[in-house]
């Protein structure tokens, strides 16, 4: 599964972006997505994840309260709302598929069954 991350740009601290991901060709909803980011010289880190009806979700304490995880199966889309962007969000953003009774798991331990694009986020004034 070739996943894809959008949305991505420079943005301001205190301010907001929605990243989409999207997979071409494949039906996403068929599977729990989960959204990873890494910064320069850090670790790959899950920070969301959502089951594949939307009814279960998942936030690292590092974007609780200001990050929603939604999804659209309709569009075959899954976004990232993000609020109140802080200079420590910038990273490459993903997104990633994972099951619907492993996904907690695999995104606390930044685990996906494949990996697509990413998107560039920068946080700076």
């Amino acid at each position: 599964v070739q996943l894809q991350a959008s949305g991505g740009g420079l943005v301001q601290p205190g301010g907001s972006l929605r990243l989409s991901c999207t997979a071409p060709g494949v039906t996403l909803a068929d599977y729990a997505i989960g959204w990873f980011r890494q910064a320069p010289g850090k670790e790959r880190e899950g920070i969301s994840c959502i089951n594949t009806s939307g009814g279960i979700t998942y936030y690292a304490d590092s974007v609780k309260g200001r990050f929603t995880i939604s999804r659209d199966n309709a569009k075959n889309m899954i976004f990232l709302q993000m609020n109140s962007l802080e200079p420590d969000d910038s990273a490459i953003y993903y997104c990633g598929n994972a099951g619907d009774r492993t996904m907690i798991y695999q995104t606390k331990r930044a685990d996906s069954y494949s990996w697509g694009q990413g998107t560039q986020v920068t946080v700076s004034s």
